[in-house]
């Protein structure tokens, strides 16, 4: 029985998180405990799922290159490759470990190491080849770039337009010096501006707060405009993928039905041309019959004369 793709995606993503604390720290202090070799052999069975699938599908395939062209398969191939990359560079380093050993060498193999394990983060991506959600946000970022383009320049005006100004109402108060610079007042300009408010940077004085307010006031009506056609296109792209989604799911039963009523009528067909020859069999025994009775009457009277 097949496993659920999904499942296995999940599986494999959480194995790659809960593999980054037994890999690089138990590693690096010279022990690795049994937890770390079943998370290993978990993710080996995964990533061989993964590898014989895709290997399958571009057997199959009949333009290679647009196999490997789309980004899908090449989201796959980056997940993969990292696992039996790091393997080969594990076998070439010796099993020596990277950490305080002074050799640039080892250091740039750990280095390496720890990128790949990262990208394993990618495994997450594989959910959009089944989930309808993900699909959906795919599509709605290709068609919105427009409006992303338009919201990223809003945001980066009202961000030069307000870093200024609550940075010269904060030096020239005397307040609590925490906006050092114009760019250090940039993070806070767009903490503001999209209302998350870490609140690691805090105007103090009376103009300063009017100037986060504006900010504040002005990042919500900036971000109203673009935010709404991009809901509008996601929408739209909902229903068109789940329409797509239906009508697919309902072309199997057709195709099925088509099947079938094509054996029905070949079926038909056969009896019908078995009927057929049988009457005609019949016909020529009973025109046969006939002959030789009037042969047989023929004889009687010529023996009679």
């Amino acid at each position: 029985m097949k496993p659920p793709p999904v499942l296995s995606v999940c599986l494999t993503s959480l194995i790659g998180g809960l593999n980054a604390v037994p890999v690089l720290v138990l590693s690096l202090q010279g022990e690795c405990s049994q937890r770390c070799y079943n998370i290993f052999v978990l993710e080996t069975v995964c990533v061989a799922w993964f590898s014989l699938e895709f290997l399958l599908r571009f057997i199959q395939t009949q333009s290679k290159c647009m196999f490997l062209r789309t980004p899908l398969n090449v989201i796959d191939v980056v997940a993969i490759l990292p696992y039996y990359i790091t393997l080969i560079v594990d076998s070439l380093s010796g099993g020596r470990k990277p950490a305080g050993s002074g050799n640039n060498y080892l250091e740039k193999v750990g280095l390496v190491l720890r990128v790949l394990r990262a990208l394993r983060i990618f495994y997450v991506m594989r959910l959009a080849r089944h989930s309808l959600g993900l699909q959906t946000l795919g599509l709605t970022v290709r068609r919105c770039t427009r409006e992303f383009g338009l919201l990223l320049l809003f945001l980066c005006v009202a961000m030069a337009l307000f870093s200024p100004l609550v940075f010269l109402a904060e030096s020239e108060m005397g307040a609590k010096q925490e906006f050092t610079s114009i760019p250090g007042s940039y993070w806070w300009a767009v903490i503001s501006m999209t209302t998350v408010g870490y609140g690691d940077m805090v105007p103090r004085s009376i103009p300063g707060q009017v100037v986060a307010l504006s900010s504040i006031l002005s990042g919500i009506l900036l971000m109203a405009f673009p935010v709404t056609s991009i809901f509008h296109t996601f929408s739209r792209s909902y229903v068109e993928l789940k329409e797509e989604q239906n009508r697919a799911l309902r072309q199997k039963p057709d195709s099925q039905d088509s099947t079938k009523s094509q054996n029905s009528e070949d079926s038909q067909d056969d009896s019908y041309q078995g009927i057929t020859e049988a009457a005609v069999a019949a016909a020529a025994v009973q025109r046969r019959k006939s002959m030789a009775a009037q042969r047989a009457a023929e004889i009687r009277e010529s023996m009679q004369l």
